[in-house]
């Protein structure tokens, strides 16, 4: 499992690290109770505190993608489909807002942005 932190990036490291994970369960590269690298061993390969590397886990054991058994790991928990796609619906939503708040800024109207998001659909 490859985790890359951009320490130039506003979003916190936990994120970084919970989003990648999102990611490699996504992706079919961790599968139901593939095991995760250890807090400390993780910790130690990214340079960072271990704090930060339980601080992920512990999000995604309550959103359950993990499971943590005490003494022995953390694993991936069982996929569910509808999950993920939800999962995928809201990154892509909250992207799309962005970019419209972006474009508002710019002084792009309403109008223009239908047209962009029709040519982008259609493309």
């Amino acid at each position: 499992m490859k985790i890359i932190i951009n320490n130039s990036l506003m979003i916190p490291i936990y994120e970084q690290i919970v989003d990648q994970i999102k990611t490699l369960i996504r992706k079919g590269e961790l599968k139901e109770n593939d095991n995760l690298p250890s807090v400390r061993a993780l910790a130690r390969e990214l340079k960072i505190s271990a704090l930060t590397v339980k601080k992920a886990y512990d999000d995604l054991e309550t959103e359950g993608f993990t499971v943590t058994v005490h003494g022995k790991g953390t694993y991936v928990a069982a996929t569910n489909a509808e999950r993920l796609l939800e999962e995928q619906k809201k990154e892509v939503e909250a992207d799309l807002e962005k970019a419209i708040q972006k474009a508002r800024r710019c002084g792009i109207s309403d109008e223009d942005l239908k047209d962009i998001f029709e040519l982008l659909l259609e493309g």
